[in-house]
């Protein structure tokens, strides 16, 4: 068995949401790194330009496009612009466009509440639909909604977040159920204490030491942690897998501190 052609992506066109920055930015030269066109996608695309031009740079096709998750008149174009541009049908959504309020459930608000499940959920909805109806016009494609181990358990100060993300594993569920016979697999990966410029949330709040506590590996994620559980999702690897839920977070789901 060739394991480079079965864990390869080349041919394939990916666009990854939220890439401007931390895991999106990351998974977006891992996917091309594996042989992937892919486009990055965000809501200021001057922000992505440094990356698209060191991916050119280094030989893959990679493009930036314009893209608020929030918006729905923005995401259609954006499919249109990264198709145009890398010359296929996108078969590939990261879709990890996402935010995150830390604070006590009592405080906070609803303007806060409406923007953390308008990002996370109803924007990652709306991203996938679109993906999804394309997909299965070309005959399938793949999906990787990234959740996040906030929605496979409680954890404090993270409301709004956690629903979002529980939220979101149960719509990857419903989605692979339907559309499965139209060849579209989809899945989420659920990363725990990933640092990324969204952990310094954590970090401020002086939460590090606590949260390291409940990790059975006893050290934070890093991105490229999550190389393995993305490529096997959106590779030929991973097939016959489509509803699934697959925490990343050295065990901190199994931990019961």
């Amino acid at each position: 068995m060739n394991l480079q052609a079965l864990f390869g992506l080349d041919g394939r066109v990916a666009l990854v949401s939220g890439a401007s920055s931390g895991i999106g930015l990351h998974l977006a030269k891992t996917l091309a790194g594996a042989g992937a066109a892919v486009a990055l996608a965000a809501r200021r695309t001057d922000r992505l330009d440094a990356a698209v031009a060191e991916l050119v740079a280094a030989g893959h096709r990679a493009c930036a496009v314009p893209l608020d998750v929030t918006r729905s008149e923005t995401i259609g174009p954006a499919f249109d612009a990264a198709e145009s541009a890398l010359g296929g049908g996108i078969g590939i959504l990261v879709n990890n466009a996402g935010i995150l309020y830390a604070g006590r459930f009592v405080d906070q608000d609803e303007a806060e509440v409406s923007r953390v499940l308008d990002t996370n959920l109803k924007g990652a909805f709306l991203v996938a639909q679109t993906a999804a109806r394309r997909m299965a016009r070309a005959g399938g494609g793949a999906i990787i909604n990234v959740a996040s181990t906030a929605g496979l358990r409680a954890a404090g100060f993270l409301s709004s977040y956690a629903a979002s993300k529980a939220a979101l594993i149960q719509l990857t569920r419903v989605m692979a159920l339907e559309l499965a016979g139209k060849g579209v697999r989809v899945n989420a990966v659920c990363p725990g204490n990933i640092e990324t410029d969204m952990h310094q949330t954590f970090r401020d709040g002086g939460l590090e030491e606590t949260l390291l506590k409940r990790i059975p590996q006893r050290r934070f994620g890093q991105p490229a942690d999550l190389d393995g559980a993305v490529l096997l999702l959106a590779s030929d690897a991973g097939r016959y897998m489509t509803g699934t839920a697959i925490p990343v977070d050295g065990g901190q789901t199994l931990s019961w501190m």
